[in-house]
């Protein structure tokens, strides 16, 4: 399966950026709360840095997973940290479940007042339609999930064009006045640091996507890549919010702050849309990654592939258990008051070992050794 003559370059380099992209952009990001909050407060050109920094960590990053994930035909997350940490693999696939609850719920939230902003329906319609989507998106397996990735990528980046000439037409002298004026840049490196330890996750949430490659360079001309596709759209709509700073930090949605100055009501609609396709592809991307990692069990019990069936069960319930189970029971604030501790364990139980195991395993292997005599764990090495 891994690098099959039929990938074409599209799937081998960008399509796993715009993945990686469809896995962080959901909920803040869209809506600007993430980046009001990690690099409003450094300023306009410290914000930009950090930006950067985040960038540059998730090439990195990317480039790392996604040459480790190919040399090892990691093409899931557990497969993956079995690989990198042995009989310790299972501390991530917790850590992964109950980040996938709190994502799913706050995705569902957000759809719902998408649309009860946009059409006055009841929360709850918005938030099946989003479940709806997902599940349907997900239950056909790698292909549908790919092709939502690259439609919505080319919706979501001509709004985002589309906002940044409509701002910039109306307010562009505000922001390079904002630009220009002396403003503090400190913190930009932390703040550039904690936000890409806070979404890097994204990079084993698309693994499937590891079987398009073809050779060692394709994994990290990919991952280096995928940092400026994720990055852009976040690079550009900062670039606007500075029309507004400071103030623009404590707006909890800036993105309808900005939308209702334009006062395009139409576009204003388009924008709703495209934060509901983010969502949509986020959501798909974390549930994805799941369908995978049952399906990679389920083929070396069964001897054949999780059926339709089966993938849309799997992500009705982890949807529903997320988004109402969740809510209900008041989950949802007790995950979030440990967010960012969660956010630590994906450093250690990821980011470290990657640096560390990884980077020494795939110094002591060439890349020239065929796939089949590849060991299957890094561990007892």
């Amino acid at each position: 399966m891994s690098g099959t003559p039929s990938s074409s370059w599209f799937q081998r380099l960008l399509l796993p950026g715009l993945a990686f992209k469809a896995a962080v952009i959901g909920g803040g990001y869209a809506t600007g709360r993430e980046l009001a909050e990690y690099f409003i407060p450094s300023g306009p050109q410290g914000g930009v840095l950090a930006i950067l920094v985040a960038m540059v960590c998730w090439s990195a990053l990317c480039a790392l997973t996604f040459v480790l994930a190919h040399a090892t035909r990691s093409y899931d997350y557990r497969s993956f940290f079995n690989t990198l940490l042995g009989p310790f693999g299972f501390v991530f696939e917790i850590a992964y479940l109950v980040f996938m609850v709190l994502i799913l719920a706050v995705f569902g939230a957000a759809a719902g007042a998408i649309g009860e902003a946009m059409f006055g329906w009841p929360k709850l319609v918005g938030t099946l339609l989003l479940v709806s989507g997902i599940g349907l998106f997900t239950a056909f397996g790698n292909h549908s999930v790919e092709r939502l990735f690259k439609w919505v990528s080319f919706f979501l980046y001509g709004i985002y064009a589309l906002f940044v000439v409509f701002v910039l037409t109306k307010f562009g002298s505000q922001a390079m006045q904002n630009f220009s004026a002396p403003a503090p840049i400190g913190g930009w490196l932390p703040g550039g640091l904690t936000y890409a330890g806070y979404n890097i996750v994204g990079a084993v949430m698309i693994l499937p996507l590891v079987r398009h490659f073809q050779s060692r360079r394709d994994a990290v001309v990919a991952g280096v890549l995928a940092g400026p596709l994720a990055m852009l759209p976040g690079l550009l709509f900062f670039v606007c919010m500075i029309a507004w700073y400071p103030q623009i930090g404590s707006e909890a949605l800036p993105s309808d702050y900005i939308l209702r100055q334009l006062n395009m009501p139409v576009f204003h609609l388009l924008f709703q849309a495209m934060i509901f396709s983010a969502l949509l592809e986020s959501g798909a991307a974390a549930v994805h990654a799941a369908n995978e990692r049952i399906a990679a069990s389920w083929r070396v019990q069964r001897g054949n592939e999780l059926p339709v069936v089966g993938r849309f069960a799997i992500a009705s319930a982890l949807l529903v258990g997320s988004i109402f189970i969740a809510d209900h029971f008041g989950l949802v604030a007790l995950i979030a008051s440990g967010y960012r501790g969660l956010a630590w364990l994906f450093l250690a139980v990821y980011v470290l070992p990657l640096l560390t195991i990884g980077v020494w395993w795939l110094s002591r292997n060439s890349p020239r050794v065929p796939l089949a005599r590849q060991p299957h764990s890094l561990q007892g090495e």
